[in-house]
């Protein structure tokens, strides 16, 4: 059954006409997106520090948003705090720092760890791979830049949602090849498979917010060309080898197109030898983890990765 307030919001969307994303020049569609987080998340917790910064790398300049949570030394002091790396949901199209920005003070806040925001660059003006390079490149100059942000490069994290979740999972697989070891990565609801191929794309593409319509629009839009589907990059599921990445947390809902490919990329990781924790929250639709304004269950969701980033922070 579908949580009861993921359905009022559903039907909120319909009750206040909201356009399918699908019908939307991205300009528009990002102007709505950012509309809808200002009613439908919750009351950010309080931090000791928000700030943000740019970072400089090969494609230009790169907007960070760093978050340290009460309790946490200020910049350049102690031994160093772990540090997330977050990457946005919004289908590579759509979200910014600020559409994120409750969901990382959350996260701050309760897992007591550093959060690096990255507003990676969108498309269609910057097709694929252009998102993924700039959240490599966020990371590594968060890693470079450790000192002076009071981070400890031995428990750094990479985790988004969504279209960040695909993003996350990516940038894991280059660190692992790089031989850069992460601590941990945190998938909320990932895309891990541009070919859409997974049964849950036909039970739930219609009726629950993110669509296959409009999946096909984000897609059309980062990458067009269906010859690139395949590259890891796009893709992790296709990796030809998971062995030795980050250990995963991987969240899925069950009224969500993307629930299956999460749940096969949580198997493939765990054949590949990988420590992973899989949790579906089966009354929930795609984007509820944003959603602790109006539905509870988002907050649990929210503490429960939290929790996990903590308790595996701790054990680095």
């Amino acid at each position: 059954m579908l949580d009861p307030q993921a359905r009022a919001f559903l039907d909120t969307l319909v009750a206040r006409q909201v356009p399918p994303v699908h019908t939307l020049a991205p300009a528009e569609a990002r102007r709505l997106y950012r509309e809808r987080a200002g009613w439908s998340q919750p009351v950010p917790p309080p931090l000791a520090e928000v700030s943000d910064l740019v970072a400089a790398t090969a494609a230009g300049p790169l907007p960070l948003r760093l978050y340290r949570p009460l309790g946490l030394a200020a910049d350049g002091a102690g031994a160093g705090a772990p540090l997330l790396v977050y990457l946005h949901g919004g289908g590579w199209v759509i979200g910014d720092l600020d559409t994120h920005d409750t969901a990382c003070r959350e996260i701050a806040a309760g897992a007591g760890c550093l959060v690096l925001s990255v507003d990676y660059r969108l498309a269609p003006e910057h097709r694929f791979p252009a998102a993924f390079d700039d959240s490599l490149a966020a990371l590594r100059w968060a890693r470079e830049h450790a000192a002076e942000l009071g981070a400890d490069p031995a428990r750094f994290a990479v985790g988004g949602d969504s279209a960040g979740g695909n993003l996350a999972a990516a940038v894991a697989l280059a660190e692992r090849d790089a031989g850069h070891a992460l601590a941990l990565q945190l998938l909320i609801y990932p895309v891990t498979d541009m070919r859409a191929l997974a049964p849950s794309h036909a039970h739930n593409g219609q009726g629950y917010s993110l669509t296959r319509d409009s999946i096909a629009y984000y897609r059309g839009h980062y990458v067009p060309d269906p010859d690139q589907w395949r590259d890891w990059r796009a893709s992790p599921l296709l990796a030809p080898d998971l062995r030795g990445v980050a250990p995963a947390l991987v969240l899925t809902a069950g009224f969500d197109p993307l629930r299956d490919e999460g749940r096969q990329y949580a198997d493939a990781l765990s054949a590949a030898g990988v420590p992973v924790q899989y949790l579906c929250f089966e009354r929930q639709i795609h984007g509820f983890f944003l959603m602790g304004g109006l539905i509870d269950e988002a907050r649990t969701a929210v503490a429960v990765a939290s929790a996990w980033l903590k308790r595996g922070f701790e054990r680095g």
